[in-house]
């Protein structure tokens, strides 16, 4: 269940922003006139809250309007989801969606209040970044192959924390049991602050964190890196393997983020935005903030975006139904 998103991140980084820098300037038009929302569907202290503030704070720096940042948890990102594609097409409902809003909930969920594909105006792909398997610093696992093992000798009595069920954080687990033949289970919180709280507490044996806990606690020793998810090792934790150096080969999973509107935007407003969400990529203090979490900046056209988002949705559907991942 090889899943093969960094090729395409990488020419999207350096194809996409030539474009943007070389594309003709968009129309002008009287946007915008008021405060911006932007939806995140995951509880507050997770990467996609993170990078949704920084974002938002470095936009209305340059729209001169604010871009309020609101978190709306649950049901896997839908809530989220249904709010921004129910919205008026104005410009001033925007979502920060993820792999899970979009390619996974896609193939997860039996019946969604919208249409992935159909019911949003992708705007910008504006970050990636890896997961790191994590586990509190009393577990006799110093190494991913040691996890495999414990869980194997003890069936059924190890559990593992996620962001929600459906979310990237579980289906990447999931795959690590499916991939590992183990028998663990699986304990979902509102979202990713609240499953690092409790592989912190030592509620849950495992945790395939976002980058900013991660990193932060294992440096300050309350936690233990196993692993990372990206095919290669990652700058902000250097001295941590792969999955494939730790002996799970073909597992690569790249959690994306982009901004969307709901269906029916005004084109040039979403060139405007896509411009503003591009030029805070590029500036100095967003590439700060992208260093600290271990994300790497990317700024694609909405053309291209879509066509991603698409491919991606297409690309999960089988990787959902092999990992056996189901909303509980």
């Amino acid at each position: 269940m090889k899943i093969v998103l960094v090729r395409f991140l990488a020419r999207a980084a350096a194809c996409g922003l030539a474009l943007l820098v070389a594309a003709p300037t968009f129309a002008q038009v009287d946007y915008p006139r008021q405060p911006i929302r932007m939806l995140v569907g995951f509880a507050p202290g997770g990467i996609s809250d993170v990078l949704a503030r920084a974002l938002a704070a470095k936009v209305s720096s340059q729209i001169g309007q604010n871009v309020i940042v609101e978190n709306k948890p649950g049901a896997g990102t839908t809530i989220a989801g249904e709010l921004v594609a129910k919205a008026p097409p104005d410009g001033y409902t925007l979502w920060l969606q993820d792999i899970t809003t979009h390619a996974i909930n896609a193939s997860l969920y039996p019946k969604l209040p919208y249409d992935t594909t159909k019911d949003f105006s992708p705007v910008a792909l504006v970050a990636s970044t890896p997961l790191m398997l994590v586990v509190h610093p009393s577990s006799p696992a110093r190494s991913v192959r040691d996890l495999a093992t414990q869980a194997k000798a003890e069936p059924g009595k190890m559990s593992y924390g996620s962001s929600g069920n459906g979310t990237i954080i579980h289906l990447a687990s999931e795959m690590l049991k499916a991939s590992q033949g183990l028998d663990a289970v699986h304990v979902p919180y509102k979202g990713s602050g609240p499953a690092t709280q409790a592989i912190l507490a030592g509620e849950v044996s495992f945790v395939f964190s976002t980058m900013p806990p991660a990193v932060s606690n294992a440096r300050a020793g309350k936690l233990r890196a196993l692993a990372v998810t990206t095919p290669k090792r990652v700058a902000a934790a250097p001295d941590v393997p792969t999955m494939a150096e730790a002996g799970v080969p073909n597992f690569e999973l790249v959690l994306y983020t982009g901004i969307l509107g709901p269906k029916g935007m005004d084109p040039a407003i979403v060139r405007r935005l896509n411009a503003e969400f591009a030029k805070a990529v590029q500036s100095e203090e967003i590439r700060k903030v992208y260093e600290n979490l271990g994300a790497d900046p990317i700024a694609t056209p909405p053309e291209a975006f879509a066509d991603m988002l698409a491919r991606e949705v297409a690309r999960y559907a089988p990787v959902v139904k092999a990992s056996g991942a189901k909303v509980d």
